[in-house]
């Protein structure tokens, strides 16, 4: 199938009670009862009492786990897996295919916690995603508990990267980014890695048709802490997705599109049969850079100095009343060569003030900045 195939289902089957970055239990939880074919059920139960869901589809013999909000502000995931449930009630035949060939295991908010608060960690301000020995956290514990469960084939491990992640050192913006983990310290080339290689590198040949050059691949540093590379030790084929940054989509709903793709074309490639040998075009993906800001104020005087400066600045996430705010920072305030910024302001060699007509130092918290006496907006 080729991206306009996969772009075509998606606009059916979006799941339309499901947008934004903020996702939590209750706006997923009419979605799941609404769900006909799968079996849905309670896993256990958060740090504060919040249930964790399963979704199972299909009687396949090919196992998949996935997870989705391990980090609670990483939503982008949860949302197409939804976009992918909507697809699975249906009878269409991409949907047939992979239910006959395969399980599918899904938990679709792992951390329902951090999600109500939109942070990263969980109610005890612990990173799930460095859990996967101690198993200290009840929601750790879950996840273990369902792989010693199904014994999966292959992990798909669904995650959301921040808005500074470049496709190499470049101008171009790793929209998504994929590992497949190491299982040791010499990161070894096994024939599960090897396997989990050559499914990134399948979907990255799809997302190519939307994304050119828009496509990231992580450091495999290996780290034992961290869930993905416990089960790639476990000797389980397992691929990292991160859903990050498209031009103008702080919401993430373009995203949101390609990372349905991406979860589905996974998923038909291991229905198929995953060709082990074609794992070398895995490392035609080019690792991620940190080069972009969200903003850049270009060639700005500053009153002590002669030459002109860049100022760069970051958006923080803030939940505020249950709603998601951006707030401009000013991160850095340098000749920013080999930055990029996802928007980009030329000042021309003129004065930026705050409104309070103050020069801009690092670290303040600014909407918006005023140039040549014109009122700028820093908001997204």
């Amino acid at each position: 199938m080729t991206l306009d195939n996969f772009n075509s289902l998606y606009h059916q089957v979006k799941n339309s009670n499901l947008h934004g970055r903020f996702i939590t239990n209750s706006h997923i939880k009419s979605s799941l009862d609404s769900l006909v074919k799968p079996a849905v059920s309670v896993l256990g139960y958060s740090v504060e009492n919040r249930p964790i869901y399963s979704v199972k589809y299909g009687q396949g013999p090919i196992k998949i786990l996935l997870w989705s909000q391990m980090h609670g502000n990483e939503s982008t995931s949860t949302k197409a897996l939804f976009d992918c449930f909507n697809l699975f009630e249906n009878d269409h035949a991409l949907a047939t295919e992979i239910l006959e060939q395969c399980t599918l295991v899904v938990i679709p908010i792992l951390n329902p916690d951090g999600a109500e608060r939109f942070t990263r960690v969980n109610a005890n301000t612990v990173d799930l995603n460095r859990d996967a020995q101690e198993l200290t956290q009840p929601e750790s514990q879950i996840l273990r508990q369902l792989y010693n469960q199904e014994q999966p084939d292959y992990c798909f491990n669904l995650h959301g990267q921040r808005t500074i992640f470049s496709a190499g050192e470049t101008n171009k913006i790793a929209t998504l980014s994929f590992l497949s983990p190491a299982q040791d310290p010499e990161r070894h080339l096994t024939s599960n890695r090897k396997a989990a290689m050559a499914i990134i590198a399948e979907i990255n040949s799809v997302l190519q048709e939307g994304i050119p050059e828009g496509v990231g691949r992580y450091d495999d540093g290996f780290n034992l802490n961290c869930v993905g590379d416990t089960f790639q030790n476990f000797g389980v084929p397992t691929l990292l997705y991160e859903a990050g940054h498209y031009p103008n989509d702080y919401e993430r709903e373009e995203v949101r599109r390609l990372m349905f793709t991406a979860i589905l074309k996974g998923i038909a490639v291991v229905a198929r049969g995953v060709d082990v040998e074609s794992y070398k075009a895995y490392f035609n993906i080019p690792e991620n850079g940190k080069c972009f800001n969200d903003v850049i104020i270009r060639d700005v005087k500053r009153a002590d100095e002669e030459a002109l400066v860049d100022v760069a600045i970051q958006y923080k996430e803030v939940l505020i009343d249950r709603v998601l705010h951006f707030i401009p920072v000013v991160v850095s305030i340098a000749t920013l060569e080999g930055q990029f910024g996802h928007r980009e302001i030329d000042a021309q060699g003129g004065f930026i003030k705050d409104l309070d007509n103050s020069e801009i130092t690092i670290g303040s918290e600014i909407d918006f900045v005023m140039l040549n006496n014109e009122r700028i907006s820093l908001k997204p």
